[in-house]
């Protein structure tokens, strides 16, 4: 929840540009578990990966990344952000 808070608070201030490569990057290192695979798959979330600023940003982060692969509780956290962002 804090590095969601730190990633949040980071965004206002400097450059706003998504590196797209990166996320992209990190997005495939995420398809390697199947987790992962079954929300990207599923229709309702796989819009968000493209066209949701948010999630964009929130993936460009490999260390975040890294953290949603090695930890439950984060895969959880990004879960309820995807439905956060599904529900704006």
């Amino acid at each position: 929840m804090l590095d969601f808070l730190l990633g949040i608070l980071s965004a206002g201030f400097g450059d706003n540009s998504l590196d797209t490569r990166k996320i992209d990057r990190n997005i495939e290192m995420l398809k390697n578990h199947t987790w992962f695979k079954d929300i990207y798959e599923d229709e309702k979330y796989h819009r968000l990966f493209f066209v949701n600023r948010n999630v964009r940003q929130y993936l460009q982060s490999t260390m975040r990344v890294k953290r949603i692969i090695k930890r439950e509780k984060s895969q959880r956290v990004f879960l309820v952000f995807l439905n956060k962002q599904l529900k704006k």
